[in-house]
């Protein structure tokens, strides 16, 4: 028997990760399906089905890979949101990425503690994972589906939008179930001068607002220096440094390090727009074409790491009893929980009751809830509380079953849906 060490060991997950991404995109293309249930069911079937990826050191891995990539994927995201659209959308993308994200998750929490028995803290803390949509499959269905412009934009620039802010309800939720998480001091802090619940939304509008902030500020002197230094050489380094740069200024002000690079990469890939009247070379704007593009093929290198590792990381007990049970939650949050989520536009009286409703049923769940499955159940072993790691186990599989549910039926039927609600709106 041949001897690893523990380095070898992890490179040899690596390999098996990388491999598996590499066939999951081959097949992904050659069938004309989304990538995503393809890389979870890889990921289980190579980790605790095959035993090719060891759950400790998928774990290990995950750690580093759900902020890195993270990181990488939102803000290559943010170079795709487009001001003009983002503008005139405005009204609706900020109620969906506000009351609806926090409607999405109470619904949706409702119902995991009711099938699953377990306090409503545990469900609050589930639906704040599964609360984003996934930019990242909504993107290429929509290349491969033609919708209108404006819904597409809508749908897309929500789910760019409430990744970062997913993130920062289910650190608000993890704070309130784990008081002696760091993330919890804060509000602890604020809650010396009101009661928990008026500071934790004290806490999450100053995520938003100090996070926004801090991130144009950054995108504006980070695009100045590029354009005084006429850096040419490398600019993805440079990009990336400034969003990662961005992330931990974030996290020392106490903010969302995540919105902040999200912010960024909006500033960054509006540049053609918010810096017009001083002029750009040709030479510069190849360059940050290149920069984008970089970025995204970090973004789908970082996609498939999230994805295969979170399969990797399921128990298969814990899976197995939890599949009836998340199944119908995973349905619960694709028709109940995102279309009440969504009742919250129509006072705007914007859009018909066909595109409400495609708006409403075209929500999947994707990286962001796969990147945070796994942290209830890292900080139940991290801070050796049984009942947070029993929550963890339950809420790791729960989700990775609503994202798989989610994917599949929202990328199979987005073609006859926007068929039969959007005749008039397909370009």
């Amino acid at each position: 028997m041949i001897f690893l060490s523990h380095v070898d060991l992890i490179i040899f997950s690596l390999v098996v990760v990388m491999t598996l991404g590499f066939i999951t995109f081959f097949l992904s293309k050659k069938v004309n399906i989304s990538s995503i249930p393809i890389l979870i069911v890889l990921g289980i079937i190579f980790g605790p089905v095959l035993g090719f990826i060891g759950r400790g050191n998928a774990t290990t891995l995950f750690n580093y890979v759900r902020v890195i990539g993270l990181v990488i994927i939102l803000f290559a995201e943010g170079h795709n949101l487009k001001w003009p659209l983002l503008k005139k959308h405005m009204a609706t993308i900020g109620i969906l990425d506000t009351v609806g994200l926090f409607v999405t998750a109470i619904v949706a929490g409702l119902f995991f503690s009711l099938f699953f028995h377990l306090p409503f803290l545990a469900g609050f803390l589930f639906g704040a994972i599964i609360s984003a949509t996934d930019p990242a499959t909504l993107i290429p269905l929509f290349k491969q589906n033609k919708v209108n412009e404006n819904i597409r934009t809508v749908i897309v620039t929500e789910s760019i939008f409430n990744d970062p802010l997913g993130i920062v309800l289910t650190v608000l939720a993890v704070a309130l179930a784990v008081p002696q998480a760091s993330s919890a001091q804060f509000i602890e802090a604020i809650a010396k001068y009101t009661t928990l619940y008026p500071a934790a939304v004290i806490f999450f509008l100053y995520e938003i607002g100090i996070s926004v902030v801090i991130g144009v500020i950054l995108g504006i002197v980070g695009y100045w220096i590029a354009r005084k230094l006429k850096i040419d050489t490398f600019p993805e380094i440079y990009a990336l440094s400034l969003a990662f740069g961005g992330f931990l200024i974030g996290e020392w002000a106490q903010a969302s390090g995540y919105l902040v690079a999200t912010t960024i990469g909006i500033v960054w890939g509006n540049h053609d727009i918010f810096f017009k009247k001083n002029g750009e070379s040709k030479k510069f704007g190849d360059l940050m074409e290149s920069e984008l593009h970089f970025n995204e093929i970090l973004s789908d290198f970082a996609t498939v790491f999230i994805f295969i590792l979170i399969g990797a990381t399921v128990d298969l007990n814990v899976f197995g009893s939890a599949l009836i049970m998340g199944s119908i939650v995973a349905l619960i949050v694709v028709f109940v929980a995102r279309p009440i989520a969504g009742l919250t536009v129509l006072p705007l009286r914007k859009w018909s009751a066909k595109e409400y409703l495609f708006i409403s049923l075209e929500g999947p769940r994707g990286v962001v809830p796969s990147a945070l499955a796994g942290l209830p159940l890292s900080l139940g072993i991290m801070y050796k509380n049984p009942v947070l790691t029993q929550w963890g186990e339950v809420i790791l599989a729960a989700t990775v079953i609503t994202v798989l549910e989610s994917v599949i039926i929202e990328t199979l039927w987005v073609r006859p849906l926007s068929k039969r609600l959007l005749k008039d709106s397909i370009e």
